[in-house]
């Protein structure tokens, strides 16, 4: 009887074999921990391009704009507006305090782990920033125009025509208190929808007839294209050029 063929050895026993099988999982886990980083740059990359030039979440900290939005809304802005798409009047912006607009900041400096966690809800707009400068109103008049509250049966008037204005909080008229302005050359005059509890260009103005009030057109920061939170209050802000502003005609000048 011939001798029995040799079994070959195990695959595990052969050399270099466990070498191989050790090497395999952590060749995987870096492969996997590489994606990861890459795509967690990426985003991270992204979310600054969106933020940067095209749209930012910003928390509305006040109830200034009643009942359009309320306070702790988040509302999504477009930044391709006033550039390259210009604003219009009924447009709902976010600007810089053009000066002394909002009160100083009296919050204490965070430190540690609760500074980046609030640094990050904040570049989400899911917090305001404590070192916030920044306003948002609706769009009135925009340069050039004569804007004027108000009429003897209560209306504001923009360039000689009256408008009915339906954004307004429900009980407030367009103004509890008289003006007649003129919009500077590049500027907004800018009011909030709760006339009777905003501190709005009306406030800054000091008789000058909108030299001080106005805001500068190159301080707004976008338009508020949307309210993203709560989830129960989404909704889309549409714009009021082609409804209250629909008969208001160019300035004269």
């Amino acid at each position: 009887m011939s001798d029995p063929k040799p079994v070959a050895e195990p695959a595990e026993q052969l050399p270099g074999a466990s070498h191989q099988r050790g090497e395999a999982p952590r060749s995987h886990f870096a492969h996997v921990l590489r994606e990861f980083v890459i795509v967690v740059v990426l985003a991270l990359v992204l979310s600054l391009v969106v933020k940067t030039w095209l749209m930012q979440a910003f928390y509305i900290p006040s109830g200034s704009m009643e009942d359009t939005l309320v306070q702790g809304d988040r509302v999504v802005v477009s930044k391709l507006t006033p550039t390259p798409f210009a604003l219009e009047r009924g447009d709902i912006v976010v600007f810089e305090d053009p000066g002394q607009w909002l009160p100083a900041s009296t919050a204490e400096p965070l430190t540690g782990v609760r500074k980046n966690l609030h640094d990050g809800l904040v570049f989400v707009g899911l917090l305001p920033s404590d070192a916030d400068n920044h306003l948002i109103k609706r769009v009135i008049g925009l340069p050039g125009d004569h804007v004027v509250c108000c009429t003897k049966d209560g209306k504001l008037t923009v360039n000689g025509v009256a408008v009915t204005e339906p954004y307004l909080k429900s009980g407030d008229a367009p103004s509890n208190d008289p003006f007649d302005i003129t919009v500077p050359a590049g500027k907004v005059w800018v009011m909030g929808d709760h006339r009777s509890n905003s501190g709005d260009s009306r406030y800054h103005d000091d008789n000058s007839g909108g030299a001080d009030g106005s805001v500068a057109i190159d301080r707004v920061v976008g338009r508020a294209v949307a309210v993203v939170w709560p989830f129960t209050d989404l909704a889309w802000l549409g714009q009021q050029a082609d409804t209250t502003f629909a008969k208001v005609p160019e300035p004269s000048s």
